[in-house]
This record gives structure tokens, C-alpha cells and sequence, in this order.
């Protein structure tokens, strides 16, 4: 075929197709240049998302063994406020959209302290929870109601967004007096003469 062109390609020993010679090897990284690497690494790993002191850990394990420069930069990361827990807490604390037991198990899981999940649970206002739930809720009602069972379907939405039973049963109460499942029309009374 015409205008295709061959890719060129290296073979086992680095040599381009025209014998090219290899490349000279790298020279390794003087202990400077390596911190100032990795710390670069942790700034762009920050500038993506807050991630925790553990999250932040755990990436730059992965990036050298060397577990003294690790802990160097992650303090030099926290001396500079770019990492902070407490912060990342405060900020998965303030989500609307979920509820108290989804912020505990993100915050679990994230590596933050249990003192400081303790004061973020206990910053969030039970209020602002119940009329979270409820706009959340109202919000979906419409395809709830027509669902079999709107009640089991609802409370099993809020329930997988971590909010408490008690806060799930007064929102599905806001929507409205729903008949109960017995109570419910059926088909035959509409064809009866």
C-alpha cells in the first residue's frame, strides 16, 4: 500500500531499525534530586484531590522504598498546608448528600483518626441531615411511587447514601400519606359493574 509507513520500531537491544546506537544509560539521582522528585510527585497528587496523610502515604510508597524520604515529604507537605486531615474531614463532613454512617465508613477507610472522625460527626447538625434526606427524597419520589412497594424502595435509596432509619422513615413520611400496601386499589374493583 501506498502512504503507509512503517513504524519504526527498536529491537531487543535498543537499536533503532537503522542500527542506531542505544542510548547512554541514565545517571542515577544524587539524594536531592530524589526528594525534590518525589515532592514534586506529592504536590501533583495533591493538586488532583485532598487526600489524606495514609492516601498520601501509601502513593509515595509506591513511588520509592525508601520510607524516611516518604515521611520527609509527607511533613514537608503538612509544614507547607497543603495536606491536612483534619480538612479532608471537615470537607467529607459537610457533604449533603450522604448521611452520618456513609461520612463514618469514607472516613474509616480513608486512614483519618478516630478522634477526628468523632469530631466530625459530631460538627454535623441532625437538622440539616433530616432536610438533606428529605430533598433528596422528594427529588426521586416520582419514580419511587412507581415502584411495587415505594417505602421498601426509598428507604433502601437513603439507606445505601449512610442515613440513620430514623431520619429515612420521617423523610419518607414528609412525602405524604402513602396507602398501605393492602389498602392499595386493585385492578378487579375497576372492572366490577
Amino acid at each position: 500500500m501506498e502512504g503507509r509507513r512503517r513504524k519504526k520500531t527498536r529491537n531487543a537491544e535498543g537499536e533503532g531499525p537503522e542500527g542506531a546506537a542505544e542510548r547512554a544509560p541514565r545517571r542515577p539521582r544524587t539524594p536531592d534530586e530524589e526528594r525534590d522528585a518525589l515532592l514534586a510527585y506529592a504536590f501533583r497528587a495533591l493538586a488532583g484531590k485532598a487526600l489524606t496523610e495514609t492516601e498520601l502515604r501509601t502513593r509515595l510508597a509506591r513511588r520509592t522504598p525508601d520510607a524516611e524520604l516518604a515521611e520527609l515529604v509527607i511533613r514537608r507537605v503538612q509544614e507547607l498546608g497543603y495536606q491536612n486531615d483534619a480538612q479532608v474531614a471537615r470537607a467529607e463532613g459537610q457533604r449533603r448528600t450522604v448521611g452520618v454512617h456513609r461520612v463514618r465508613q469514607t472516613l474509616k477507610t480513608r486512614g483519618i483518626a478516630p478522634e477526628l472522625i468523632t469530631d466530625t460527626l459530631d460538627a454535623r447538625d441532625p437538622d440539616a441531615e433530616q432536610e438533606a434526606a428529605t430533598a433528596l427524597l422528594s427529588r426521586r419520589w416520582a419514580a419511587f411511587a412507581r415502584k411495587r412497594d415505594p417505602r421498601a424502595s426509598a428507604y433502601a435509596f437513603l439507606a445505601r447514601r449512610g442515613f440513620p432509619g430514623g431520619v429515612i422513615w420521617a423523610a419518607i413520611h414528609a412525602q405524604g400519606e402513602l396507602p398501605e400496601p393492602d389498602d392499595a386499589p386493585s385492578f378487579d374493583e375497576d372492572l366490577e359493574p
